[in-house]
């Protein structure tokens, strides 16, 4: 694909190959300037976990993720960034459009290639417009321009933020639309117990009773960050990951060279939770730091511990968001969720669809799933494991 844009009198907007064409603090200048002061809120979108992802092979030529990062500068300086891939499937996203596709391909088109606005394999809300709030327009047009110019079939920007989300919906007849997952929110709380003060008896008991089980494995379970995370340590998580991977998706998305980066470049963004039998890990649990929110990401274990998963993914991320005033994002889907703690809340993301017709019945659809969603998550934090308020006294007369 090539740049269809031409240099402006004074703003250029260029398309780059790979994370690898433009330095790493020109990038995070725009996608975390906040890391100058400490942790970034979003370490996903830094330049060193989207080079990580292109240096591993886990993007680039053959995966289906083909990086194209669109880049705005203004006399020369860059003011706004876009993580643009080129998708050739829509696999490692979770916005489910397969659907779309279907339905596109019937009526005689042809979805792929499509344009992604993302995070690969990375079901986390954050910014996607790396600029100020100004210049998120010019960025949309750009990727618009680059998507009808090309002929796709669509561009899709998605677990972007609400504030994204709500003033980018109807730019140039751009699709919202709401799906939803389970976070834990902080409530500040002073430690696991107070947490379990907010809940209910019933769930109270349960998760004293998954914790008592898990942690009567005979195992030692220790939460890792930073220069803790060793080699072996990250190799254990690959393991595990493997095996949950191929499971849940058939190929796991991420390399095994992804891993060692990990350790290499990212050990100070990473929450490791390891499960030792004697001196060899059994079990994982690996994490994102940001500056408000820890993300949950994956998870395996080599034999049948009942409740570690519980234990290792839920219950050690909720200790470590209540040591550090963190909230915590725990991933992908999972009604389960629900009772241990972890609320169901909106998640955004945008879609421009360049047929008119098609656009029709997608807003259409869009327009459904959402009085959907919105209902779901109303009767599921109706049904949430806290305490209900007690009804207040009638008055006397």
């Amino acid at each position: 694909m090539e740049n269809p844009w031409q240099p402006m009198t004074q703003t250029d907007i260029s398309l780059l190959s790979a994370m690898a064409d433009i330095p790493a603090a020109e990038w995070d200048a725009l996608a975390c300037p906040e890391s100058a002061r400490g942790r970034p809120i979003d370490p996903f979108t830094t330049h060193r976990f989207l080079l990580a992802l292109d240096q591993s092979h886990s993007t680039g030529k053959g995966t289906g993720w083909q990086p194209r990062p669109l880049i705005l500068r203004h006399q020369g300086h860059a003011i706004a960034a876009l993580p643009l891939y080129v998708k050739s499937h829509s696999q490692g996203e979770y916005i489910f459009d397969h659907g779309w596709a279907e339905a596109f391909d019937r009526a005689g088109g042809q979805y792929y290639p499509k344009l992604q606005a993302a995070v690969p394999f990375t079901p986390a809300t954050g910014r996607r417009f790396l600029c100020a709030p100004q210049h998120r327009s010019a960025l949309l047009d750009a990727a618009i321009d680059l998507t009808a110019g090309n002929g796709l079939s669509s561009l899709h920007i998605t677990f972007c933020t609400e504030d994204e989300a709500s003033a980018l919906t109807g730019h140039r007849e751009t699709l919202a639309r709401v799906t939803q997952q389970f976070h834990w929110e902080n409530r500040g709380y002073a430690s696991f117990d107070a947490f379990l003060a907010d809940l209910s008896s019933r769930k109270r008991k349960m998760i004293h009773k998954e914790r008592a089980t898990a942690q009567g494995h005979g195992l030692a379970i220790k939460s890792l960050t930073g220069n803790q995370i060793q080699p072996e340590h990250m190799a254990a998580m690959w393991g595990f990951y493997q095996d949950t991977g191929g499971r849940k998706w058939g190929t796991p998305y991420l390399s095994r060279r992804f891993f060692d980066l990990m350790v290499e470049t990212l050990r100070d963004d990473i929450l490791l939770v390891l499960a030792f039998e004697g001196t060899r890990p059994v079990a994982g649990a690996l994490n994102f730091i940001g500056r408000d929110t820890l993300f949950g990401r994956y998870w395996g274990c080599g034999a049948d511990y009942p409740c570690l998963h519980f234990e290792l993914c839920y219950y050690r991320a909720i200790d470590y968001a209540i040591a550090h005033c963190l909230r915590v994002e725990a991933g992908a889907q999972g009604e389960h969720k629900l009772a241990r703690g972890y609320l169901p809340v909106p998640v955004h993301s945008l879609h421009y669809i360049p047929d008119p017709g098609f656009r029709k019945a997608i807003a259409r659809y869009l327009d459904q799933e959402r009085r959907a969603v919105d209902e779901q998550i109303e009767d599921l934090t109706a049904y949430g494991p806290f305490r209900k308020a007690a009804p207040p006294e009638p008055e006397q007369d």
